[in-house]
């Protein structure tokens, strides 16, 4: 594998950073080398937030801030025009299509579309604010970025003391966006 730099977007209360620490969290359980950076906004809820996690097998060469990548995944429609622009030809994109009109979503040619109601089946499973782990697993599931048992892991490495509470519905919502594209 090559480095894979992943793009999360969305609002704040989506649950984007948790999602993208659990990934990071995962690719290191897996053996991986891994970069994670964080972008959000001063609000607590409802403000833009963004991170990358770069992938690789290989000491990664990727800068800071990565000019192309390899999957996006649309959470919010928000903030998700820049992270579109960087989306490589042959990457992934999933958009969230409890929040994000896809219709309106263009992508270049090549990319795999991926179109989970990520925010519904959070709620379904019992964690309205995990629909960027819905979306995670659901990424390596189609792809096989991460093992989902390394995802499950990165939860409990991830989740601070005081949210431990959500360990179980967060693992949930995982398997949940694995399952849907099974």
């Amino acid at each position: 594998m090559s480095e894979r730099e992943v793009l999360l977007t969305g609002i704040g209360g989506q649950g984007v950073q948790l999602a993208a620490r659990v990934l990071a969290e995962a690719a290191i359980v897996d053996g991986k080398e891994v970069q994670f950076f964080a972008s959000y906004g001063g609000m607590m809820r409802g403000g833009n937030t963004d991170a990358t996690v770069v992938v690789a097998d290989e000491p990664i060469d990727a800068p800071p801030v990565v000019a192309k990548a390899w999957a996006v995944l649309g959470i919010h429609p928000a903030h998700l025009a820049d992270p579109l622009a960087r989306l490589r030809g042959d990457g992934i994109l999933l958009l969230n299509t409890s929040v994000v009109e896809v219709d309106g979503v263009e992508s270049p040619d090549g990319v795999t579309r991926l179109e989970l109601a990520c925010s519904t089946v959070a709620h379904d499973v019992g964690n309205p604010m995990a629909g960027a782990l819905v979306a995670v697993g659901a990424l390596a599931a189609s792809t096989g970025l991460v093992e989902l048992a390394s995802l499950e892991a990165g939860v409990d490495r991830a989740l601070p003391s005081y949210r431990r509470q959500h360990v179980e519905s967060s693992v949930a919502a995982i398997r949940a966006g694995a399952e849907l594209v099974a």
